[in-house]
């Protein structure tokens, strides 16, 4: 497959920034529903935090597991980094190389579906469930979306936007491209897409190797959206493999 030009890439990025806005849109738009979306999210940072405590634990993989699992996965507001990639698009495509752009378009790709898929399984939730949700009431909502594909989906999109991260560390000049950036970043108004990319990338390039990361990552997400799908006795509690070395 050939590299996307910039000006492809950023087509891409904003149409997934629509995308996203709507969702969201839809997610906070009243009161109750914000509500049981707070809640889902909430759960769903505890256990991601459970999931992968080894690799939080882990010297050389912490930093990209907290990145991937907040920046990319996770509760934290993005609205400023949003706001930031809405505002100045353009000068976006000016001033980053093509595989920096491309990179941005896939994690608000997947920061668009993960909402989707949010939404749809907080709208599953009973009220009385959001005060104090459980595995039991998160698996049911989970089964009753019904939408499968979409989550194979989103597991393969995880796993891409990690290899583009992987690999836009080993672009050529691209560390000395985003130091040279700080200061007309902060000038432009962009400063959180840029604390964005810098901390992926610094993450990724510390951990030398993103393989066995990536892997156990897709690996457990895979096997718990199974063993969801399938009903199975206390999915969360299960040991998918041996862990990271």
């Amino acid at each position: 497959m050939s590299a996307e030009s910039k000006r492809e890439a950023a087509t891409r990025l904003a149409r997934s920034l629509e995308r996203l806005t709507a969702a969201r849109s839809d997610a906070f738009g009243h009161p109750e529903r914000a509500a049981r979306q707070l809640a889902l999210k909430r759960w769903q940072a505890d256990r991601l935090a459970g999931t992968y405590a080894d690799l939080l634990d882990h010297p050389r993989y912490r930093d990209a597991a907290l990145f991937f699992l907040t920046d990319l996965y996770g509760p934290k507001d993005y609205s400023g980094r949003d706001a930031d990639i809405a505002r100045i698009l353009p000068k976006l495509t000016t001033m980053l190389p093509a595989a920096a752009l491309s990179t941005i378009a896939d994690a608000v790709e997947l920061d668009a579906l993960s909402e989707e898929l949010d939404t749809a399984t907080a709208a599953q939730l009973p009220a009385q469930d959001c005060a104090a949700l459980t595995g039991e009431a998160y698996a049911r909502a989970y089964r009753a979306c019904a939408n499968r594909p979409a989550r194979e989906h989103q597991i393969a999109l995880m796993r891409h936007v990690g290899n583009a991260l992987d690999t836009l560390t080993r672009v050529p000049l691209i560390e000395g491209t985003l130091r040279l950036m700080r200061r007309p970043a902060r000038t432009a108004g962009f400063a959180h897409l840029q604390s964005f990319l810098e901390r992926g990338f610094g993450a990724f390039k510390r951990m030398d190797g993103a393989a066995a990361f990536l892997d156990t990552i897709q690996s457990r997400e895979t096997r718990l959206m199974d063993a969801l799908f399938a009903a199975r006795t206390d999915p969360f509690g299960e040991n998918p493999d041996q862990g990271i070395s």
